[in-house]
């Protein structure tokens, strides 16, 4: 009698290699993360480790995410890309409030919108325009999505302004604050049905024949779960060695926050819009990409104003360092002028990698 061959589990036939490699390294992070705290060794050792730990979760949420979004519309891609691919930085950023550091948190955010709409979207564009020449997309939405940053950045230069000029208002910066913090919110709840019901229709099918079959709902749910979980429990070790592990790395705070922390707390999730790219789905990947910077300059970043009066020692204002916000005007005019036309070649993506890397140049002093 012959044995009967092994069944594979369905769930299990599901997951590429790709998707265990992940799986595996964000279980294996979070781990040695874990051990390396609860151990006491020295902070930079856990600052790395949680870090890459930190990458790993976000991959591991935009993975879940995508396989939700091929259910969905280029917008409502983006817009659930968006809202759990930003979990770890909200809790980055809490923690960090709590334990009062407030200039690097605004460095995050900032470098946070900066590596999506410059870093990661060039990164998209070299890859989708070397690969497939040059890629013609609905433009309607990314001009939208940079009209709303444009938005972000103004409410960001009106506090800074009123402080920088000791305008009347400068003695207020707390409630100027918040008050563009609410307005923010609400333009941000105002724009989801945009997203929901606006968009370009892609059928998935004849967007990428051929691929390996979706997920089933639970097993994405689940992987968004067991992302969540660790980044929550991953921020606090983060957060708790960033201090002392800049220190000793000899790494200012404005570096450390606008390149280190983005990265690695918001800009690796994104890669899914790479992927997007590369299978010549720029509809897809430019909603995917561009969401979430929109979402942390509309709702991440005034959630964190309204809830550090609550979690940290010192509340978070909407002052910013001058340079911070002109870095933050000079990305919302340079995805215009990319998006305006509706096509990129891969000569654009290379220009906004190289802004990027100015930016972050200009804090490595600090």
């Amino acid at each position: 009698m012959r044995p009967r061959p092994r069944r594979r589990s369905p769930l299990f036939d599901s997951l590429t290699a790709s998707n265990r490699t992940v799986l595996v390294a964000a279980l294996a992070a979070t781990a040695a993360a874990g051990l390396l705290d609860a151990a006491g060794v020295a902070h930079v050792a856990v600052f790395i480790v949680a870090g890459l730990a930190l990458a790993a979760q976000a991959a591991l949420i935009g993975q879940a995410v995508e396989q939700l979004g091929e259910r969905l519309e280029p917008g409502s891609t983006g817009l659930l890309q968006s809202a759990f691919g930003n979990l770890p930085e909200l809790f980055v950023g809490l923690f960090a409030l709590h334990h009062g550091l407030v200039d690097v948190v605004k460095a995050a955010l900032v470098g946070s919108i900066l590596a999506n709409t410059l870093l990661v979207l060039g990164l998209a564009i070299v890859v989708g325009g070397l690969r497939h020449g040059p890629q013609r997309f609905a433009s309607e939405d990314p001009r939208m999505i940079g009209t709303l940053l444009l938005l972000a950045v103004a409410a960001l230069l009106v506090p800074t302004l009123a402080a920088r000029l000791h305008t009347p208002a400068s003695q207020h910066v707390t409630g100027l604050s918040d008050a563009c913090a609410v307005v923010l919110v609400v333009v941000y709840a105002a724009s989801i049905p945009f997203w929901l019901r606006g968009g370009v229709s892609i059928a998935p099918d004849a967007a990428h024949p051929g691929g390996p079959a979706p997920w089933p709902a639970g097993l994405a749910v689940a992987f968004l779960a067991a992302g969540s979980a660790g980044a929550a429990a991953t921020s606090n070790w983060f957060v708790g060695a960033l201090v002392p592990a800049i220190h000793s790395l000899h790494l200012s705070a404005g570096f450390t926050g606008l390149v280190i922390v983005a990265v690695a707390s918001n800009a690796v999730e994104n890669a899914v819009g790479v992927r997007f790219a590369a299978q010549a789905r720029p509809d897809y990947a430019l909603s995917t990409i561009l969401n979430s910077p929109l979402q942390v300059a509309l709702l991440l970043t005034p959630a964190l104003v309204l809830a550090s009066r609550a979690v940290g020692p010192a509340q978070l204002s909407l002052v910013l360092a001058p340079i911070l916000v002109a870095a933050l005007g000079l990305a919302a005019i340079a995805v215009i002028v990319v998006v305006y036309d509706g096509e990129y070649v891969w000569l654009e993506g290379v220009a906004l990698i190289g802004l990027y890397t100015i930016v972050a140049a200009a804090f490595w002093w600090g």
